[in-house]
């Protein structure tokens, strides 16, 4: 069978230029150097490959739905679980490559000398991208810029590292989308993390009142706001920020609220929970929103 397969090989390397219209065969190719490439060629293990990426793939969905089905019923081991999934994910990969290729082929120095030839000479700027990628998977993997749960924000997008493969990393947004983004991309851009390991993470919210109002007043209903909410964080301080900011022309005050929330899912809710008791705290106690002052035009009038 082997044998069979070398002479079509060689056949159809000689003949193609007249199937395409060429008026004289192929130059450059040596019927024999094809012929001692598939002789290199276990095909017997090649039919065997098939079946052991096949056990790869399900193995790896396996994985991935018990480490969900773990991560529901322990929400406090979920990064540590979410890690272990990572790494096991990458040595999979990395097994079933080296395993098709022992399987594929009959490895020695001839065999080591075909295979690097092909990569550098044929293949090597068509894989450039993707050679980059990969090693930029590695450095990802041991210098740690963010890991698997962590919620970042990459080129405009904002959401959880949901996961680190050797080619690309997948981001999941707020709003439900899958963000997929090639691992060479973080070697040169910034990329800003919320809680880097961390289930907790700060999250930061304004509120702007009018000059005129009850500053201490507002401060103490912010900050009672933030402390009472099922989402927060209390072993990690509740800190309210005042200063005085132009809003749309004139001046107003800016209360600035920093709290952490107990788990980066919940920091939306977080947020709504907060706003809603803020505003109807400033509501009941009569505490208004920035607004033109004019009490000096009106002291003018009287006078």
């Amino acid at each position: 069978m082997r044998r069979t397969l070398s002479i079509l090989a060689c056949l159809t390397l000689m003949w193609l230029p007249s199937v395409a219209g060429a008026t004289e065969p192929l130059e450059g190719v040596d019927p024999e150097g094809v012929t001692q490439f598939a002789r290199l060629i276990r095909w017997s293990g090649v039919f065997t490959s098939c079946f052991v990426i096949l056990g790869a793939w399900i193995v790896l969905r396996v994985m991935r739905n018990f480490v969900e089905q773990l991560s529901g019923q322990f929400a406090t081991r979920r990064l540590l679980l979410q890690k272990l999934a990572t790494i096991s994910q990458f040595l999979i990969y990395v097994g079933t490559g080296l395993t098709v290729t022992m399987l594929s082929f009959r490895i020695d120095e001839r065999v080591l000398a075909v295979i690097g030839g092909t990569i550098a000479v044929s293949v090597g700027f068509a894989i450039k991208d993707l050679v980059a990628s990969f090693i930029a998977g590695i450095m990802i993997m041991l210098d740690r810029p963010f890991q698997v749960g962590d919620r970042i924000s990459f080129g405009g997008e904002y959401g959880d590292i949901t996961a680190i493969g050797l080619r690309s990393v997948r981001l999941q947004t707020l709003d439900d989308n899958t963000v997929t983004i090639p691992n060479n991309k973080f070697l040169s851009d910034i990329t800003s993390n919320g809680n880097y390991g961390a289930l907790d993470m700060q999250v930061s919210m304004t509120f702007d009142i009018g000059m005129d109002q009850d500053v201490s007043r507002a401060r103490e209903i912010v900050t009672e706001a933030a402390v009472s909410s099922r989402f927060v964080h209390l072993p990690k301080p509740v800190v309210v920020h005042v200063e005085q900011v132009i809003h749309q022309s004139y001046v107003a005050v800016r209360l600035k609220l920093k709290a952490y929330v107990l788990d980066t899912q919940y920091e939306k809710s977080f947020q709504t929970d907060v706003n809603l008791r803020v505003l109807e705290a400033f509501r009941s106690k009569g505490i208004l929103p920035p607004a033109m002052l004019v009490r000096g035009v009106q002291a003018a009038l009287v006078s």
